[in-house]
C-alpha cells in the first residue's frame, strides 16, 4: 500500500522558557492526516529559520545551532525509518503509529505471519505423536500461501492481527481462487487453516472481534470417484511386462479390499497382521492420520498380495509402497493400459472399499466406518454412496417379498 509521509519542524512561541528559547516542536504527515510531537529540544528564535524551519546556522554558525540541526536531522531519518519499518509489517501505516515508535510508548504489534509460523513451530514439534504429518503440511502449505499473498497483493512481508477484517479475508479467498487456481474445497481448507490462527489471536486477546462474523467457509459436496467390480476386475487381470507397474497394482488393490489410506500402507507392518477372535488374519493398527484404531478382517485376495511380498521389505514392511507422488504417477499409466477412464490416484483405492467392496454388497455402513477408522458416520457417508447395481439388487429382492400384489378392478 503506497502512502505519502512528511515532516516538518516549528517553534511553540506560545510557550516561551524563562531563559528566552521556545519549544521546537515537529508534526507527521502520512496521507493528509497528521500528528505533532514534542522533540524535547528548544531554541532561540532568533536563530531559526521560518523558511527552512531549521536553526539558521548562517547567523554565526554557532555550536548551538549546528547541534540544533545535527538532532533534527537524526529525527527526520530515525522518523523516515520508522515509517520503513511499519511499511513492511502493517496493511495502514499511520503517523500516530509512527510517533509512536519513535516516543517507544507501544511494544510491537503481534502480527499474522509471526503467530502462524509460531504455531507451525509448535506443530512439528508434536509431528508424529499428536499430530499427522499430513495435518502439519497442511498448515504450512496455508502459511507459505498467505505470506505470497501478502507480499503481492499488500506489498508487505507481514501484517498486524489488528489490520485482520472482512475484506482482508474476501481477498485471500479471491486470491486463492484467481492466482493460485484452488478449487472451492481447496480455498476453504486454507481457510479452515487460517480461521484457526485468527481464533488462536482472539483467545489471547491480540485481536479484537472477529473478522470471520459474516464470512461462511463454504465446502462442496464432491461426488467422489470409486471403481467398479468390472474395473477393479480388469485391474487385477492385465498382466503387466513392467515389475513396477505390478507392484503399484498390487498394493493399490490390497487397499481397495481394506480400506488402508495411502501412509497406513506405508507403514504396515508384520506386526500389524494378527489373528482375530475368529482365528481370521486382521490387520490390526492405528490410522496415522487421526491416530485412531483400524480393524480390518483380511480377505482371500489382499491376504494373497501380502503372501506374495512376504518377507521381501525392510524394518517388517508387508509391501513395497514407492513414494505417493510415485504411486499416482504409475496409476495413470495403469488406467490407459486397462482402459479405464477415470482419474486413478492412490486414495481412489479407499472411496472403492467403502462402495463397490463393502456398501454394495450389504455391510453396514456403522460396521464400513469402523474399519475405515473414522470416529463418526458422517465422515463416511462422504465417502461412500450407495451404486445403481446396490438399488436394483434391493429393490428386487423387495419385489421378491411383496409378491404379485395388484389392485382390484371395479
Amino acid at each position: 500500500m503506497k502512502s505519502t509521509f512528511k515532516i516538518f519542524f516549528y517553534l511553540k512561541k506560545t510557550t516561551p522558557r524563562t531563559n528566552g528559547c521556545v519549544p521546537i516542536m515537529g508534526r507527521i504527515t502520512i496521507d493528509g492526516k497528521f500528528v505533532q510531537f514534542s522533540t524535547k529540544l528548544e531554541i532561540s528564535p532568533a536563530l531559526w529559520n521560518q523558511r527552512t524551519q531549521r536553526a539558521n546556522i548562517a547567523k554565526g554558525s554557532s555550536a548551538e545551532a549546528t547541534d540544533i540541526n545535527e538532532r533534527l536531522t537524526y529525527i527526520t531519518s530515525r522518523m523516515l525509518e520508522l515509517y520503513r519499518e511499519l511499511q513492511e509489517q502493517d496493511l495502514y501505516v499511520t503517523a500516530e503509529k509512527v510517533k509512536n515508535a519513535f516516543m517507544g510508548h507501544t511494544i510491537r504489534e503481534h502480527t499474522l505471519l509471526s503467530l502462524f509460523r509460531q504455531h507451525l513451530d509448535n506443530l512439528e514439534k508434536v509431528k508424529g505423536v499428536t499430530i499427522s504429518p499430513a495435518t502439519v503440511q497442511k498448515y504450512d502449505r496455508a502459511y507459505r500461501h498467505l505470506a505470497e499473498f501478502l507480499k503481492a497483493e499488500y506489498r508487505v512481508s507481514d501484517i498486524a492481527l489488528c489490520e485482520i477484517n472482512h475484506m482482508f479475508i474476501t481477498d485471500w479467498e479471491r486470491y486463492l481462487r484467481t492466482k493460485c487456481n484452488c478449487g472451492a474445497n481447496t480455498t476453504a481448507k486454507f481457510m479452515q487453516s487460517f480461521r484457526m490462527i485468527v481464533l488462536m489471536a482472539r483467545n489471547n486477546g491480540w485481536l479484537i472481534g472477529d473478522p470471520f462474523a459474516h464470512y461462511k467457509i463454504k465446502l462442496e459436496k464432491v461426488d467422489r470417484g470409486y471403481l467398479t467390480k468390472e474395473e477393479i476386475r480388469r485391474i487385477a487381470e492385465k498382466e503387466f511386462v513392467c515389475k513396477r507397474l505390478e507392484q503399484v497394482r498390487d498394493i493399490f488393490l490390497f487397499s481397495c479390499f481394506t480400506g488402508l489410506a495411502y501412509i497406513d500402507a506405508k507403514a504396515l507392518t508384520e506386526d500389524d497382521i494378527r489373528p482375530g477372535f475368529d482365528d481370521r488374519l486382521w490387520i490390526m493398527t492405528k490410522r496415522v492420520k487421526t491416530n485412531t484404531d483400524v480393524r480390518v478382517p483380511l480377505l482371500d485376495f489382499p491376504l494373497s498380495i501380502l503372501q506374495k511380498y512376504k518377507g521381501k521389505q525392510a524394518f517388517k514392511r508387508v509391501l513395497p509402497v514407492l513414494s505417493n507422488q510415485k504411486m499416482n504417477a504409475y496409476l495413470k499409466e495403469i488406467a490407459d493400459v486397462c482402459g479405464i477412464q477415470k482419474n486413478l490416484t492412490f486414495h481412489l483405492a479407499r472411496h472403492t472399499f467403502a462402495t463397490t467392496i463393502t456398501l454394495s454388497n450389504g455391510v453396514p455402513i456403522e460396521t464400513v466406518s469402523k474399519m475405515l477408522g473414522h470416529t463418526n458416520i458422517e465422515t463416511t457417508q462422504i465417502y461412500a454412496r450407495v451404486v445403481n447395481e446396490k438399488m436394483s439388487h434391493d429393490m428386487n429382492n423387495l419385489a421378491t417379498k411383496l409378491g404379485n400384489m395388484q389392485i382390484a378392478r371395479g
